[in-house]
């Protein structure tokens, strides 16, 4: 029984590690349009909690929509959302 116990633990935090590698990823950003001009900060779920992977995603969404990236204020997880969602209002993962 004494060997096994090793044993069990590795299998544990080989199950537990995909799962924390899955963990949600959002960013919250400045941006602008032109003509007229418009500024919203917003937040949206990203691919990648790395900050450039982050940037690039945020900066190609949002110029699906017609948007110019200013820039991303940071990459965090489930743990900061509410506390950005009233600042971000309509941009609130919207793209």
């Amino acid at each position: 029984m004494k060997n096994l116990a090793p044993l069990l633990l590795a299998a544990a935090l080989s199950l537990a590690t995909p799962l924390a590698a899955q963990a949600a990823c959002y960013a919250d950003y400045k941006a602008r349009r032109d003509s007229p001009l418009k500024l919203h900060y917003g937040v949206m779920q990203v691919s990648s909690c790395s900050s450039g992977a982050a940037k690039s995603e945020v900066a190609a969404r949002l110029a699906q929509n017609g948007w110019t990236l200013l820039n991303v204020l940071s990459v965090f997880d489930d743990t900061g959302l509410e506390q950005r969602k009233a600042n971000a209002g309509q941009y609130y993962l919207r793209f």
